[in-house]
């Protein structure tokens, strides 16, 4: 596995990544480029990991 702790991830993000990876290796790339390629695709996203709630904008009022 690529390295970092993918543990901060949400499960969903982990899936995402997964689906991203196995479509990048049915284009021929290698395993290891295919993953790098998915967490870097899920990052750009969501910005990383598990992020802490009520810490984004709130609705002006």
């Amino acid at each position: 596995m690529a390295q970092g702790d993918k543990s901060k991830y949400t499960d969903k993000q982990k899936r995402q990544a997964q689906h991203i990876e196995d479509s990048y290796e049915k284009q021929g790339l290698s395993e290891d480029e295919a993953e790098r390629r998915a967490w870097a695709t899920v990052n750009k996203q969501d910005g990383g990991g598990k992020k802490p709630g009520g810490s984004g904008r709130q609705p002006h009022k």
